[in-house]
């Protein structure tokens, strides 16, 4: 006998097949959607405890339109004033080298999965007297480590800020003579495909004024370490930057400070955004200010505020290759602060 299916039961057969097919198609375009670049801290008390430095480079990121990031790490402190990603890899009190020795990097690789690795390691070792040979060789463990876990991983390693401890008189001078043997090592060990990219947090970075007890950084301290990490950060998640298959000549901006007018209690600065590509217009930019401590920002003409952050107006945007642009701010400042020392990043597509 010939089977005959009722109208209505065909009706939600239709109906369910076209409900799976729709959840087969999502599946299908969230497989497919960009992974967001994943981004470890690594480092010591100066990374985790709790190294607010990490909630101003994630904003600085996050208002110059680097949002598909994620920051990773097995730990997640949230005692800073900004909101941000926390998670972070900065285990207070911990040796480069006895991290080394001990393994202990492979497990937080494998728990995190990160395609870059922002490190600022050896504070703890320099203070314990450990010969700069001994960390390097840690050093090259731990890098290592991240290209057995991922063989494109783009490392950016610090030179370690100044510390100045009152029991350790000889730490200021330790921390230079380490200082000045990482740019060799990270020039021994860079490769095309995994990158290690030295940023130099020492240079002009005072223990007396930027740290709260010679070691470890108070606002003033992270601002300038988030700003100095900034560029080389952004220059690895822009096309044609670092390690980057893009067109090296796109896509790249370069920003330039003046005082143009300074009083008691205030000043008047100016940003001349240039295109640093000599083949290749840009679209956008947008410029992200480190301001002197206890400076606020009170008005901008040609161009849009966000936070700290200054994009493009609707009619400056487009630079044509090698050409620039101005915008202008007013900012108020503690009335004996005198000239003015702003820091000013680029960031175009």
């Amino acid at each position: 006998m010939r089977s005959r299916c009722h109208p209505l039961l065909a009706t939600f057969l239709a109906a369910l097949l076209v409900v799976a097919a729709g959840f087969g198609l999502a599946g299908a375009s969230s497989a497919a959607a960009a992974t967001p670049v994943r981004i470890m801290p690594l480092g010591d008390s100066i990374t985790g405890s709790p190294g607010c430095w990490r909630s101003l480079l994630w904003n600085q990121l996050q208002n110059a339109g680097y949002t598909d990031i994620d920051f990773v790490g097995t730990l997640n402190a949230q005692s800073c004033a900004l909101t941000h990603d926390a998670d972070n890899e900065g285990h207070g009190g911990f040796q480069a080298t006895a991290t080394a020795d001990q393994n202990l990097l492979p497990g937080w690789l494998a728990a995190t999965l990160p395609d870059i690795v922002v490190m600022h390691f050896g504070t703890n070792d320099v203070w314990s007297s450990i010969a700069p040979d001994t960390i390097l060789a840690a050093y090259t463990k731990l890098v290592g480590q991240m290209r057995a876990s991922n063989p494109a991983m783009k490392v950016l390693v610090a030179q370690i800020i100044p510390i100045n401890p009152s029991s350790c008189a000889e730490c200021a001078a330790r921390t230079v003579a380490f200082n000045q043997r990482i740019p060799a090592w990270a020039n021994g060990i860079t490769t095309a495909q995994s990158p290690v990219t030295v940023v130099d947090q020492w240079t002009g970075f005072d223990t007396a004024t930027d740290t709260y007890d010679g070691v470890h950084p108070n606002a003033s301290g992270d601002a300038k370490m988030a700003a100095r990490w900034y560029p080389a950060l952004s220059a690895l998640l822009t096309p044609g930057g670092p390690g980057d298959p893009g067109d090296p000549g796109s896509g790249g901006c370069s920003a330039a400070f003046r005082a143009v007018s300074v009083w008691q209690g205030g000043y008047q600065g100016e940003v001349t955004v240039t295109n640093s590509s000599s083949t290749a217009a840009i679209s956008s930019w947008a410029v992200a200010l480190v301001l002197p401590t206890g400076s606020q920002l009170t008005q901008v003409w040609n161009g849009a505020l966000s936070g700290t952050t200054v994009r493009n107006a609707g009619w400056n945007g487009t630079v044509t290759a090698g050409a620039s642009t101005t915008f202008g701010f007013l900012a108020s400042t503690p009335a004996a602060a005198g000239t003015p020392s702003v820091t000013a990043t680029c960031s175009a597509s």
